[in-house]
């Protein structure tokens, strides 16, 4: 049978990552969310350092958010970090601290989808629930000459029962981790390793060459340029620092006072708006350097950021009341966006 090759390949092939060595559904949706949209290679520090600090779901639903953005700060898309932190709330209020144990009720947990309910199902609890995310998707795409598109209704009601079957009666927990690593490692999104695929004999994209035209590619998302100039404004070891709201990216997280525009602008034209004037009324400030524009890119953003470092005497700190003034030592307890800290272990 397929499924057979693909968990013998498995047994051979593995990696050895800390969440294969439990069953413990906690640990397990922790890596999983984390999982989602990071590399393994990223995840697993973070992994280890989360588990270290909130052990149990109780822990992690007792602790503040500030501190659970704070051990995912790095990480990206932190709504995975609230959804994770609000849904051990809710398992603590309803589930008196357990795991829930049913796919149904998995899935009604704030941040899990179909995908994450089955991992968790199948890996924790040995339910024969067939978890496909994007290497399954490629996998299956490939193996039985599949071309709708995967982020389609249709594309996903198709492979969710091609998973099922190839699944057929294997262990649900070795099945799901067995083609997940084989699309990780083998059946890779660029240069397959088809030359010494097990399924090479049966797989379709491999007989008909058409490795690099499947799974067909989903459609490109337009993405947003947004440009933001951050103002390091600082006295000695002390710098400001503001909470972002919760209407945009990087929600409740902390950052420097920001000037966004429409496009990008010149320092000396910044320093003419209405914003740059109405920051420093009355402050005598001594603009220092400014970093060259870097692109940070988010999933449908492309952020084009500048940090311009701007020096006052200590007294003026006091006239920034809308703003939080801090000793650089304390950022360590702030959450803040990865641009913003690589900046401050720079500077």
């Amino acid at each position: 049978m397929l499924n057979s090759k693909i968990i013998n390949w498995y047994e051979f092939n593995k990696r050895d990552l800390p969440w294969r060595n439990t069953t413990n559904p906690y640990n397990i949706w922790i890596s999983e969310i984390m999982l989602q949209q990071t590399q393994v290679v990223t995840v697993i520090d973070y992994y280890h350092r989360f588990i270290n600090s909130f052990p149990t779901i109780k822990d992690l639903a007792l602790a503040s958010e500030q501190d659970v953005l704070n051990h995912w700060q790095g990480l990206g898309y932190y709504s995975r970090a609230r959804n994770l932190h609000q849904a051990a709330k809710f398992i603590v209020d309803n589930y008196n601290g357990v795991f829930p144990n049913s796919f149904d009720n998995i899935l009604k947990l704030k941040g899990i989808g179909v995908y994450t309910a089955s991992a968790i199902a199948a890996f924790a609890f040995g339910l024969s629930k067939a978890a496909v995310d994007g290497n399954v998707y490629r996998v299956l795409s490939r193996l039985f000459g599949v071309y709708e598109l995967t982020n389609s209704p249709k594309g996903k009601k198709t492979f969710q029962l091609l998973a099922d079957e190839l699944m057929a009666n294997a262990e649900p927990h070795i099945y799901n981790q067995a083609i997940i690593e084989f699309g990780a490692l083998q059946c890779t999104a660029k240069k397959p390793m088809c030359e010494d695929c097990p399924l090479q004999a049966q797989c379709f994209a491999y007989l008909n060459k058409e490795q690099n035209s499947l799974p067909t590619k989903k459609k490109k998302i337009k993405l947003t340029n947004r440009y933001f100039y951050y103002l390091y404004i600082f006295s000695e070891e002390h710098f400001l620092l503001q909470q972002r709201g919760d209407g945009d990216i990087w929600r409740k997280m902390f950052e420097f006072p920001l000037i966004e525009a429409n496009n990008r602008i010149e320092l000396v034209d910044l320093i003419h708006t209405e914003t740059w004037r109405s920051l420093f009324v009355d402050v005598k400030i001594e603009v220092k350097d400014q970093l060259a524009t870097k692109v940070h890119k988010l999933s449908h953003q492309n952020l084009h950021i500048e940090f311009i470092s701007v020096k006052v005497d200590r007294d003026s700190m006091n006239k920034f009341s809308s703003f939080i003034c801090i000793d650089k030592e304390k950022a360590i307890n702030f959450p803040l966006p990865k641009p913003i800290e690589s900046y401050l272990a720079r500077a």
